[in-house]
């Protein structure tokens, strides 16, 4: 069996380290004996030791201690977070107490009690092993969080972002994909929930375009009546339709020279889709209404939170203009799974003024957010307006309420190991909503616990 911690045992008794040795050894425990100070100095500059137990006097004509706070002071210099346990017949109580405070671990006397010592020094070796375990997280997420933070400034170097929060990798790679295509003039399809930012990729993709100086034109194509969009994208002539009282430019007037972001693609009616397309492959149009065409040269990004293949296999969107659009596709996950970003985002949305308490920061990045972006910015803003600046609670946030059994602020806590998802998924036979269910999480956090983890996704 292997060994559970190694203790150094400074005396110049050998049946001292003999007996101690014995005692370890029932318990898993490797002992290293030193017959002097100096030995005892040399041993743990020598090998790796957990913890010292060390007499306080090591000549036979002296009960001053003097030797043993020089030892331990010694230790202290070189190893200042090694815990020592101070074991000797001599019991001076006030320099007990004053070596305990300058950071002994413990102070025993000579006969010592073997459950007492051993009790104290397995809970030495067991903190011991939690903190290095704690320390080495630590420096991973550290190392971890300067490489992500080391990658942004890049990102921010190549690329004009604005003023665009993400700390999630899953965002960081929609942004550089977004960087190498943002020069080229084609065509791109930005997919995703409603709510999750589309509209900031497309901004960004304008700003690192050749065309950035030129006008960058919106249009929502799911706000306006059907018989309303194609005089909103391409004019209309004065009379050309009832109301039309003088002519108007259309979206791809504006935006010659530029960007035009066509929102929410996928409604588009079909007249206006078989339009669109022929702009796309010619660059010509005509105002509703007029006999002569236009020319013009526009970058179009598009969006979508809609299906755009089950669309055309309802007859609803057309094939060729979806492949049209789609030269590059873009796809901005729900904010569920970049969790990453719920943070950077939350601070931002709120504020300053305002902090976050640890059962908030728990809470936010328990929800699952099915509004996405929009969502966490609505909630946050709420709190800017309605909580008195300072220190934000969860109640505070209005969160719809936990599961029963499962509280929000508690699930990061309980977070389920991969063993336990494994075992969860072979029970429910793949099927992900009840294994969910069974771990008390969501769908969409147990995906993500799932990506955490390396296992597939397959129901």
């Amino acid at each position: 069996m292997s060994e559970r911690g190694r203790v150094l045992v400074i005396d110049d008794h050998p049946a001292v380290a003999d007996a101690l040795g014995l005692l370890f050894s029932l318990h898993d425990i490797g002992t290293v004996a030193a017959a002097t100070p100096e030995e005892g100095l040399a041993q743990l500059a020598s090998q790796p030791v957990d913890l010292v137990i060390q007499d306080m006097n090591f000549s036979a004509d002296t009960t001053s201690g003097d030797e043993g706070r020089a030892l331990f002071a010694a230790i202290r210099a070189r190893h200042p977070d090694l815990p020592v346990i101070l074991l000797t017949a001599w019991t001076d109580l006030a320099a007990a107490v004053a070596l305990v405070k300058a950071g002994a671990a413990d102070y025993l006397a000579k006969p010592w009690d073997d459950h007492k010592l051993l009790a104290s020094v397995q809970n030495l070796l067991e903190l011991g092993e939690a903190t290095r375990a704690l320390r080495e997280t630590t420096l991973a997420l550290r190392a971890e969080t300067a490489q992500r933070e080391r990658a942004q400034a890049a990102l921010r170097e190549r690329h004009e972002l604005g003023d665009l929060v993400f700390a999630d990798p899953a965002t960081e790679r929609v942004l550089a994909l977004a960087g190498q295509v943002a020069r080229a003039d084609v065509p791109v399809l930005i997919t995703g929930p409603s709510g999750a930012g589309k509209e900031r990729i497309a901004a960004m993709l304008q700003a690192n375009s050749a065309v950035r100086r030129g006008p960058f034109v919106t249009l929502d194509c799911g706000a306006l009546p059907a018989d309303l969009i194609e005089a909103e994208l391409f004019g209309a002539e004065a009379g050309a339709y009832t109301g039309a009282t003088k002519a108007r430019e259309g979206k791809f007037e504006a935006a010659d020279g530029g960007t035009l972001f066509l929102d929410e693609i996928g409604n588009l009616p079909l007249p206006g889709q078989v339009k669109l397309l022929r702009v796309l492959e010619t660059g010509r149009f005509a105002r509703l209404g007029a006999t002569r065409e236009q020319q013009v040269r526009v970058r179009v990004i598009s969006a979508t939170n809609a299906d755009l293949p089950a669309l055309i296999r309802e007859g609803r969107f057309r094939e060729d203009l979806y492949y049209r659009l789609n030269l590059i596709e873009l796809h901005l996950p729900p904010l569920a799974e970049r969790p990453g970003d719920i943070l950077p985002l939350a601070r931002r949305f709120l504020g300053d003024g305002h902090r976050l308490a640890d059962d908030a920061v728990q809470a936010l990045q328990g929800h699952d957010w099915p509004g996405n972006v929009r969502e966490l910015k609505n909630t946050m803003q709420r709190v800017a307006l309605l909580v008195p600046p300072g220190v934000v609670a969860a109640a505070q946030l209005g969160l719809p309420a936990a599961r029963p059994g499962v509280p929000a602020a508690t699930r990061p806590v309980d977070e389920p190991d991969r063993a336990a998802i494994e075992q969860a998924l072979a029970r429910a036979g793949g099927v992900v909503a009840q294994a969910a269910a069974e771990l008390g999480l969501s769908r969409q956090a147990l995906y993500r616990r799932m990506d955490r983890h390396g296992l597939g996704r397959s129901g």
